[in-house]
Parts: C-alpha cells; structure tokens; sequence
C-alpha cells in the first residue's frame, strides 16, 4: 500500500513538472500571454459562460495596444495569437510556403468524408486545390446561377406561409438545403416544401448533433495526430453512409442515362475522368460542399435579416437598390444584374463583418520560421491563430464595432483601412473556394426575400444576440426570431 502511495505521489509530481514545463513554453521563449491555468490553458469559462469569440476577444482587448502577437493555450495545445496585420499577411501570403497546412483533424482511413480541401495539408491539399479551383470560376457560377434563383423563387413562395412570427436560421437554412442540394448533387431536396426532408435531416445532425461532444470536437482539433492515432471520426456513420450512398446513385444514374448538368457532381465526374479523382475524393469534396455551403451561409443570411431588422432605414435603402436594379432589367433577376447591386454587396460585407462564421482561422508552421522584426523562432507545426472576429470588431479598424453601418464598405472607407482588416474568407492560396458561391446564393436570397416582404422584430427578437457557447462556429443560443409581412 505504501509503495503504491509512493508510486502515486510520483506520478503526480512528474505531471505536474510536465505541465509547468509546458505552460511555460511562450514565457521561456519571451512571449507575452495571458496566464494559464493548468489543464485549461487560456480557455477558462469555454463552453459553459465564455463562447470562443469571447475567449479570443479577451486576450486580443488585453495584448492588442502593447505587442504583435501572444501566447495562447487550447487545454494542452499551444499556438500563436498573431494581432499585427503586417504578420498575418506574411503568414497568409508572403511567406505562405511556411505556412501552408492548417492542422485541421482528418481521418480519411476511418472517416473518408474528411479527406476534402478544407482538411487536408501538404500535397494532398495542393493537389485538390489546383484542380478544384477551376470549379469555383465566374464563369461556373453563372452557369449555376439560374438554378438558386430558380430555388429563391420557391424560397419566396415559402415565406408567404411564414408570415407573422418566424424564426429566421430555420428557413433560410431550408432554402440553402435546396439550393445546394440542386448545385452540388443535381437533386431536388424539397426542404423549403418541406423541413424534415432527408437532406435537412443530415443537415441537422452535423450542426445540431455531433457525434461528439464540445471537449471531444476541441480534442480533436487541437491533438488531430493523436486523434487519428486514436482512430477518432468526425461525422456520424448514418450521416458518412447517407452522402456516400447519395453520389454513388447520382454517379451510377448520370452515367448510365448520359445525364450532363451545370452543377458540381458534373463537374467532379470530369475531374476523375481528366485527373483521376477517386470515389471517395468525389464524395468528400460534395459533402463539404454541401456542409459548409448550407449553413454559413444560411447564418450569414439569418444575421443579415436579423440586423435589416433593427435597421428598417437600411433595409428600406437596400430594398429600393434592388427594386430599381431589377427594374432595368425587366424584373429578371441575372447574374449581371446581381453585380450592379453594390449596396447589396456592402451590407452582406458588413453582415460578415459583424459575424464572421468562424471565430478564428488557424494555420500551421510547416518548417522553422524566425518571426519578422523580433527574436522568435516557431518551431516547425506550431499552430497560428489568427482572430477573425476580435479584429472585425477592434474600433481602432472599425469605429464603434457593434453598429451595423454597410457605409463601411465604401470604396473610400476600405482604401483607409489595411487590407487584413477583413477576413470571413481567410485570404491568400488557402482562402475559401467558395466564397463567389457563398455570397451568391446569401444576395440572391436576400433579394428574393426583400423585393416581397419587410422584416420587423418581435418580443421574443433577442437583443443583443448571445452566441451558442457549445458551437466553435458562430450560431445563436435560441435563433433569430423575427416578424415578416408582404409589402
């Protein structure tokens, strides 16, 4: 019994100097930060009362006026919290070779669905990206065009039975259901006719219903080596088994009937022909498309109504801009007509602006880099966090953040500001693919939506919004509930 004390009190100590070793690591390499907690690291209050924006905005409020960059702990995963927008340009761009990867978590033995483009690092990366970037081009988006206005009509259709009281994120995530349902598999999903469709179900259940809890997700994404060693998945077998099957029968039927369509499993189909994409490097790229198209955007357009909302002057200003731009084109809504919608433009900016999806981007060093104008060496696979949200909402970049004013969009007002200052897409060799995409379908539903009805808020209308804390990307606590009536 007494050896096993021993034994014990042992082993405590050794963790114990294993952790003070390790929370000591920016501080040996005389990096500021703020102090950590053992086993939290920086993330104290994370998914009970803190939301990772809140997190990160602390640490940015207190680093900001004084120093480049900090040191920041993610439980037991250490990274760079980069603030200069000089640094994160060369991070991003200049020095891009250095940071290429983004250390994300992706099992592609046990959990094919994750080797898709946003994951995947090094060669595997540079690959799909090289021949998926033709995909994403103007000219495929105005092919795909006609399909979302013809699901934003069915989208208008919809709104007249929600009439009164409705609960924003819901519809507009039925409407981007649908219109990459039809973009992305060439399917018709029905959510706007109906919610509980198959493919809104699947939507659900990786928003709603992870197969894994907050501490386990963050495990994953902080530790993905040991999670993949651990032989860790990410999606659920029922919502891998349903994607999957889904290309299979879309590929099977469009091959055996000569079926050709403007949409993404078209162009996929010819990507494994001309540079031999796989089945299951098909299936990841269209099931991340539709994840990650269905609901950033369906937030990003549920944020925008919200703030046209409180702000009936704006959205009266945005509505009279589309009125009189479809009026020059004979109320056909095309993808020309889309483009001289500029306020359009700026307030869907300013919506992203306010709520960008993501907290923060990451990146990865991929070889030893001495930090620009200081004595830092990071040491090859340090993770870099770059804090979208604190910096959008910094009122040295954007005076009095928390207003909803588009005027910041002005081509005067962007030429004052620097050029990181705005990142909903990242930016440089690793910025999203689909950003032409996302903000596509977001405008042509916003436009859709308000050519028709005037938006209002309610009682139950919350004010402030307060983030979901559990959810890395930003969601709300009880949805966006708002009124609707037709003009």
């Amino acid at each position: 019994m007494l050896t096993l004390l021993i034994l014990l009190v042992i082993f405590i100590g050794l963790v114990y100097v294993w952790l003070h070793q390790f929370y000591a690591y920016w501080r040996r390499r005389g990096v500021a930060g703020e102090k950590p907690i053992f086993g939290l690291g920086n993330m104290r209050g994370f998914a009970r009362t803190l939301h990772w924006t809140d997190i990160n905005q602390r640490i940015y409020r207190q680093f900001s006026t004084q120093e480049r960059f900090c040191g920041y702990f993610t439980f037991f995963s250490k990274a760079l919290f980069v603030m200069d927008l000089d640094l994160i340009r060369r991070i991003m761009i200049t020095d891009f070779k250095s940071f290429a990867d983004r250390g994300l978590f992706h099992n592609v033995r046990d959990d094919p669905l994750t080797g898709n483009l946003l994951f995947l690092d090094g060669e595997q990366w540079r690959w799909l990206r090289q021949h998926l970037t033709p995909v994403f081009s103007s000219g495929k988006m105005k092919f795909m065009f006609p399909t979302i206005v013809k699901v934003g009509e069915q989208l208008s259709r919809t709104a007249e039975q929600s009439l009164g009281e409705f609960e924003a994120k819901d519809l507009c995530a039925r409407f981007t259901t649908d219109v990459i349902g039809s973009c992305a598999f060439g399917l018709e999903c029905n959510s706007l006719s109906n919610p509980n469709s198959e493919f809104r179900q699947m939507g659900r259940l990786v928003t709603e219903k992870p197969l894994h809890n907050t501490f386990v997700q963050a495990f994953m994404f902080a530790q993905p080596s040991l999670a993949r060693r651990l032989r860790l998945r990410l999606f659920r077998p029922e919502v891998s088994s349903f994607f999957i099957e889904t290309v299979r029968q879309t590929l099977e039927y469009r091959k055996r009937e000569h079926i050709k369509r403007n949409d993404l499993i078209q162009l996929l189909m010819e990507l494994a022909s001309e540079a031999g994409l796989s089945f299951e490097q098909i299936a990841a790229q269209a099931m991340v498309f539709f994840l990650a198209g269905f609901d950033t955007s369906s937030t990003t357009m549920s944020f925008c109504l919200y703030e046209l909302a409180l702000n009936p002057e704006i959205q009266q200003q945005l509505r009279l801009e589309i009125n009189a731009t479809l009026e020059r084109y004979n109320q056909q809504l095309s993808y020309e007509c889309l483009q001289e919608m500029t306020y359009l433009s700026q307030v869907v900016d300013e919506t992203l602006r306010k709520y960008p999806i993501l907290p923060h981007i990451l990146r990865r060093s991929t070889s030893s880099y001495k930090v620009p104008d200081s004595d830092l060496v990071l040491e090859p696979e340090t993770r870099i966090m770059i804090p979208v949200h604190s910096i959008h909402h910094d009122p040295k970049l954007y005076p009095d953040p928390e207003r909803f004013d588009p005027k910041r969009f002005d081509p005067d007002a962007i030429k004052t500001r620097h050029p990181f200052a705005y990142l909903p897409f990242g930016h440089g060799p690793r910025i999203c693919i689909g950003e032409r995409f996302g903000l596509m379908q977001v405008k042509i539903g916003i436009v859709m939506l308000l050519r028709h009805y005037h938006f209002d808020v309610t009682p139950q209308t919350q004010i402030p919004l307060q983030f979901y804390k559990r959810n890395f990307l930003i969601a709300t606590e009880s949805g966006i509930h708002l009124k609707m009536k037709r003009l």
